[in-house]
């Protein structure tokens, strides 16, 4: 739990001033989300440690520079806190985070003025959201449970309902049967006008 003081060891910048920020060739731009939500879009030149626990960032921190600006960022700002703390701790001073995080980006900033490229992932049934806060391209894959991208749904790898280039060749005869099974029964659902408890993943 993060308390009312260790909330201000970095400084939260709205959209405008982020962006004056991250054109700074000195400005470590840090994602701090998962390698999967990286891949489906993230800020110009920044970086992903590509960790998926948070006990490996400190070997990730031993390559910056104390003395350098360091501007994080994360869906909606939740996880940037638990990291300023922690880069104040090992001696960080200059620590900046996007208030509000991606999404409060992608509803104040126009298209015309972002440094955002590609979209952004989200834990709900929209998958990702481009600017404005529009439903984005991307889909979720039921064999893995990562977003596909329009690209990864014309691969021959992938199976509506069943695999994507990522899990294809990782999941089982077995759980491909399975997972075929299931999308019938939603195919079959559909066609009679009934909800089918997986459907809403297939919108």
């Amino acid at each position: 739990i993060i308390n009312s003081k260790e909330r201000i060891v970095s400084s939260h910048l709205e959209p405008k001033e982020w962006n004056k920020l991250i054109k700074k060739k000195d400005t470590y731009i840090i994602d701090t989300r998962k390698p999967f939500e990286y891949e489906v879009g993230t800020f110009k030149k920044s970086i992903n440690p590509n960790i998926n626990n948070f006990r490996d960032f400190p070997k990730y921190l031993n390559k910056l520079k104390k003395d350098k600006p360091v501007a994080m960022f994360c869906t909606g700002g939740v996880r940037c806190e638990k990291t300023s703390v922690y880069l104040k701790k090992r001696g960080f001073n200059n620590i900046y985070q996007l208030n509000g995080g991606i999404l409060n980006y992608l509803q104040k900033i126009k298209k015309k003025d972002s440094l955002w490229k590609g979209e952004c992932f989200v834990f709900d049934n929209r998958i990702s959201l481009k600017h404005g806060l529009k439903t984005g391209t991307f889909k979720m894959c039921s064999g893995c449970r990562k977003p596909i991208s329009s690209k990864d749904r014309k691969s021959k790898k992938y199976e509506e309902g069943v695999s994507c280039p990522s899990c294809y060749d990782n999941l089982t005869p077995e759980q491909k049967s399975r997972f075929r099974m299931r999308q019938s029964q939603i195919y079959k659902a559909k066609k009679s006008g009934q909800k089918h408890i997986f459907q809403k993943e297939y919108k």
